[in-house]
């Protein structure tokens, strides 16, 4: 058993523990709110541990912080992980048959619930961390919150030091109220916060500056110095966006400060590494300064530190949804991020952190940053909810419901792989994808890559790309020879990510690849496409797994620049050993702006080249042949076009389809609004009647706006489209007719009464109404008229059954405004006598009478009279 009272020694969350307990004998489940180095990861899973059968699995979001509990509680506990405290992250499992408390990444637990939803042998799952808001965390406190339906003894427990409370104690709570709220605060040790901004910029086009990075290491080895002459056990920790600049600030610090250990702390290490910068440094070692991304922000303690240094970025993920690109962006820490960062130095005594913005950058951060559901690639996420039952996540409690947009294209994309069918269910080709522990793209690439290039092969690639590896020049090729000759960071961690993604094909039962009888891959392998037997070469292995990954993003050389089939266009970076290829399929593209990008917006990262014959097997679902219509300079044109997405291989001009030039002239209208069309006269007048009708009256009378119109073209435009498509040019077609099909019956019969054309004025004449534009919902119906013609007209006549007063601009007999007015009998009882005295003598032919009651109107003058 694990000893509570020797492991809570001396840590502040002990004091929680009765309440908690108390809490989870009566509800099951419960939110636990505390500070930083309090001891809730270490303390609150032995405590469920007592209270439930099974084993106790507890998330956090990064395997290096998974792996450094479970050394914790067990060092604690006095065993071994593996024993009593196991870990499991992707490819690296320590349990037993007694072991209590598993800690876990919440990716691994997903998948667990996919393959058992009731989580058997499983007595409670602790979730940490929960307001960083990862997808994975975020799919889980749906999904656990469906799993107590079936098992309504699982013990749950969300853990974080800044969360939405509300939300997720709703979540958790189902149907007895919400979860309970355990809070605890702690005494805080004395932090002595320093703001130090940078003189320059922090970021530029291309993330973060050179100057930040030379600051932030100047910084720290200035204030490192500083606190070593007060304290020599105190040790340093840096928070900066990405693995780049930890890397370059470490060289600098080398450099700096002389005699201390730098060390660097990012996702990229291999474990080792990382094991090395979370430990704490022995009797007689140097002092010590750890250079850290995000990974240290949370649960991960380092030890010894009392000095924070903190540029306040963060980096985040974002999807480009219109040009299929996604990756991570530097933005500006949120305030509770920051807050976290600053608690490292302040755990286990007095500390200072070194804020690297002012006052007024702190004062406008974010409050929390966004979830991860908002912003990312959500495949893999639609994939999972796919694989649990619940396609798109309807009629799941989650924290924060996806972007639609987001979700549609992702959709598209798993569609588009066959991994989910067109209800959005997983197909079967999606449940074994699924149980890959990776990107859904690259997932389906390793089980269909296999028999084409050989497992080995396959498996290469996928760990390359899955790995975040980088390649300068954005060669894949040169990158994986790299990685197989040690020459690259990460190598060791590349070399068994390969072996289990193999293990994973052969488990799976795909296709092995095959082996020549030294144990080496053959230097090519085949695949069988519809009446064709094709040959993969050696040089387009790589990029025909790359391909199968992301097809869309197969990429055709156009000059300088690419064009994927996606419809992106990207540039190469310079010198890169890929210009000279015919066909690549793009791995990593980002946006950039500059030289590099030619001008396109965009740069490939990483990227292999193909044949031609890799092209037509990854491109399958892509390959089109069909007739493409364009409305363009008021005509219809076609050409029968073979095409990979985007790409044209090749096109003749053909006469279109009526259909299909209709589809061209409804898509350009919807595209590039109404105003292709001839309104002029006759169909404008119509229009803005009938927008008065829907603006005052609504339904049945049409919405003639441009989108409603543009969005019904097919329906009120029939005749006319076709009549484009065969040939007749736009500005030969008769708007006016096709408007009146949108006319609700039997309400149109009183189109003339509602909204005339023209109104009588005393003088006998019907003068036309000014409707005004269909677009002003401001502006009023116009009757412009001699003033001489509504002499003894005291009402002003009313539109639309009374509901709109017409406004009478009253003219001069040479036209000009005199008076504008809706409110005739005001207007001759008191300006007219003005306008009188002004006009007379000016226009003496024409009649301006003393009482304008009696006049008789006319539009003559008074000669003619």
């Amino acid at each position: 058993m694990l000893d509570l009272a020797r492991i809570g020694a001396g840590l502040p969350f002990a004091d929680a523990l009765p309440e908690l307990r108390r809490r989870l004998e009566e509800r099951g489940t419960a939110v636990v709110q505390a500070a930083p180095g309090t001891g809730k990861t270490t303390l609150v899973p032995p405590l469920v541990a007592d209270l439930v059968e099974g084993r106790v699995v507890v998330t956090a979001p990064r395997r290096v912080v998974v792996q450094a509990a479970a050394r914790r509680l067990a060092s604690l506990a006095g065993t071994r992980v593996g024993d009593l405290v196991g870990s499991t992250v992707r490819g690296e499992r320590h349990v037993s048959p007694r072991t209590r408390v598993e800690f876990v990444t919440a990716g691994v637990l997903v998948r667990r619930l996919l393959a058992d939803p009731e989580l058997a042998g499983t007595g409670a799952v602790v979730l940490d961390e929960v307001h960083e808001r990862g997808l994975d965390t975020d799919l889980l406190v749906g999904m656990l919150g469906e799993a107590r339906a079936l098992r309504p003894d699982l013990v749950l427990v969300a853990m974080s030091a800044t969360l939405d409370v509300p939300a997720l104690t709703e979540v958790l709570g189902g149907e007895d109220g919400p979860a309970p709220l355990v809070e605890h605060t702690a005494a805080h040790h004395p932090l002595e916060v320093v703001w130090a901004p940078s003189a320059g910029p922090r970021l530029d086009a291309r993330g973060v500056t050179d100057e930040l990075l030379a600051h932030a290491a100047r910084t720290t080895a200035a204030h490192h110095a500083e606190a070593l002459a007060a304290d020599r056990s105190a040790d340093a920790l840096v928070f900066l966006p990405g693995a780049r600049e930890v890397d370059r600030v470490v060289e600098q610090l080398a450099r700096l400060a002389p005699g201390t250990e730098v060390l660097p702390l990012h996702g990229r290490l291999d474990l080792r590494t990382q094991e090395r910068a979370v430990s704490g440094r022995g009797p007689g070692d140097p002092p010590r300064v750890v250079v850290s991304t995000s990974l240290a922000e949370s649960s991960l303690t380092v030890p010894g530190v009392r000095l924070v240094v903190d540029a306040g970025l963060s980096r985040e993920p974002r999807r480009d949804l219109r040009r299929d690109m996604s990756g991570l962006v530097t933005v500006q820490a949120s305030r509770a991020a920051m807050t976290q960062r600053a608690g490292r130095a302040a755990r286990t005594g007095p500390g200072t952190v070194v804020r690297l913005l002012d006052e007024a950058a702190w004062a406008g951060a974010p409050q929390h940053a966004p979830a991860e559901i908002t912003s990312a690639d959500l495949a893999g996420a639609l994939l999972t909810l796919a694989a649990w039952g619940s396609p798109r996540g309807e009629g799941m409690a989650l924290l924060t419901a996806p972007p639609p947009a987001a979700v549609r294209a992702a959709e598209t994309a798993l569609h588009d792989l066959g991994l989910v069918d067109d209800d959005g269910r997983i197909t079967h080709l999606g449940v074994r994808v699924a149980a890959v522990p990776a990107d859904p793209r690259e997932a389906r690439a390793l089980l269909a890559g296999a028999p084409l290039v050989g497992a080995r092969a396959a498996a290469e690639v996928v760990a390359a790309l899955a790995g975040d590896h980088r390649a300068p020049d954005g060669d894949l090729a040169g990158l994986l020879a790299g990685l197989r000759a040690g020459r690259v960071p990460g190598a060791e961690r590349w070399r068994s990510e390969v072996r289990r993604l193999e293990r994973l094909v052969a488990g799976d039962g795909g296709g092995t690849g095959t082996r020549d009888d030294t144990g080496g891959r053959r230097s090519g392998a085949e695949a069988h496409v519809p009446g064709r037997h094709i040959p993969v070469s050696a040089s387009s292995v790589a990029g025909l797994v790359t391909a199968l990954a992301h097809p869309s993003r197969v990429a055709r050389r156009d000059g300088d620049t690419w064009l994927l089939a996606s419809g992106t266009r990207a540039a190469l970076p310079p010198g890169s050993p890929l210009r000279s290829a015919r066909w690549i399929a793009v791995a990593d593209v980002t946006r950039a702006e500059g030289r590099a990008a030619a001008g396109t917006g965009a740069v490939v990262r990483l990227a292999a080249a193909l044949d031609d014959d890799a092209v037509e097997i990854a491109t399958a679902s892509l390959r089109t042949r069909e007739v493409r219509a364009t409305f363009s300079g008021g005509r219809v044109v076609a050409r029968e076009v073979d095409a990979v997405g985007a790409i044209e291989l090749s096109a003749t001009p053909v006469r279109p389809s009526p259909e299909a030039g209709a589809r061209a002239v409804a898509q350009a209208l919807a595209r590039e609004g109404t105003g292709l069309l001839p309104w002029s006269g006759a169909p404008d007048l119509l229009r803005r009647r009938l927008a008065l009708l829907h603006r005052v009256l609504g339904d049945p009378w049409p919405d003639v706006s441009d989108a409603a119109l543009a969005s019904r073209a097919e329906e009120w435009l029939g005749p006319e489209l076709r009549a484009l498509a065969s040939g007749t040019p736009v500005d030969r077609l008769d708007v006016a007719p096709a408007l009146r099909r949108l006319l609700p019956w039997p309400e149109a019969v009183r189109l003339d009464e509602l909204v005339p054309e023209r109104l009588p004025v005393p003088s006998g004449s019907r003068v036309q109404v000014d409707y005004p534009p269909h677009d002003d919902p401001d502006a009023r119906p116009v009757v412009p008229v001699k003033l001489q013609e509504c002499f003894g007209l005291a009402e002003t006549p009313r539109l639309v059954d009374g509901r709109v007063p017409v406004l009478f601009h009253l003219l001069s007999p040479a036209r000009r405004p005199l008076a504008v007015t809706d409110d005739l009998a005001s207007f001759w009882s008191g300006p007219y006598a003005q306008v009188r005295a002004e006009m007379r003598g000016r226009y003496p032919r024409h009649p301006w009478p003393e009482d304008p009651w009696t006049a008789p109107a006319t539009a003559r003058t008074n000669r003619r009279a």
